[in-house]
């Protein structure tokens, strides 16, 4: 409990619904944490609702929901979330670079360079809405696989469960989605992915390398037929466990084309 503290007073972030800063939450920080650390002992641990947060997407595509929950939730996300990374960050896919520890977006677009002098096509797919598309039975099952204690399965149930504060006060009830901000969705985000998409890919098309930084994934094809081939059995993929790809940033490109046109040449 106090590691997963110390992990939330480092990563900063607004209060939730209630209101609590992390300075305010420090003042009495021993009989807040033993709260937390009591309630979820016991079983007796219910999460609030989250604060939902509008944030601009950039070059103006729409808003991004975040969510925010409040200061204590996020200590007890953690203990969950640092409990279950120990155990399945030793099966996730080396090309998987989002939310791991030791890997950046750059590590990823370092191992995409190094592809694109090697494959001619490339697949740049997105998943469209993917935090708020989520299968929540999906990412129980995948839980339930690694998880050593049942705590840690009836806390994912309880926050996947938890409603939404929208902006306008409405309160929002979820069958679906993780929200985006959460310190549990990350590792929750790349162990559904694994299953849907990085174990998927590793069996039906192990010849076939891809780097993934959550719901971005760029596949490295040989020919324009192979990517063709290749990207339409990732949607029907995706569709299979409640996904879409987006229609607009999901794209095939010829990587020589692409070079030579950012370069100016004819």
């Amino acid at each position: 409990m106090w590691d997963a503290y110390r992990q939330v007073k480092a990563n900063q972030g607004a209060a939730g619904v209630d209101g609590c800063t992390i300075e305010e939450f420090e003042k009495d920080l021993k009989n807040h944490l033993y709260k937390v650390w009591n309630r979820m002992s016991s079983g007796s641990y219910l999460p609030p609702p989250v604060k939902a947060v509008e944030i601009p997407k950039s070059h103006g595509d729409g808003v991004r929901m975040l969510g925010v929950p409040t200061v204590a939730d996020r200590v007890a996300q953690t203990v969950v979330a640092r409990r279950l990374e120990a155990k399945v960050e030793p099966i996730f896919h080396p090309d998987s670079y989002g939310y791991r520890p030791g890997r950046s977006a750059l590590d990823a677009v370092a191992a995409c360079r190094k592809r694109c002098w090697r494959y001619d096509w490339t697949i740049d797919l997105d998943v469209q809405r993917f935090f708020d598309s989520v299968d929540h039975d999906l990412v129980v099952k995948a839980v339930e696989t690694h998880a050593d204690a049942p705590w840690v399965v009836l806390y994912v149930r309880r926050w996947l469960q938890a409603p939404l504060i929208l902006p306008d006060g409405t309160l929002q009830q979820r069958n679906r989605g993780t929200p985006q901000g959460s310190a549990v969705s990350p590792v929750l985000a790349n162990l559904f992915l694994h299953y849907a998409f990085d174990a998927w890919m590793t069996r039906q098309f192990p010849a076939v390398p891809f780097e993934r930084y959550c719901d971005d994934a760029v596949v490295h094809c040989v020919s324009e037929r192979q990517a063709r081939h290749v990207g339409q059995a990732i949607a029907d993929r995706m569709a299979g466990v409640g996904l879409r790809l987006h229609p607009a940033k999901t794209r095939i490109v010829c990587v020589p084309r692409a070079q030579k046109e950012r370069l100016g040449w004819r």
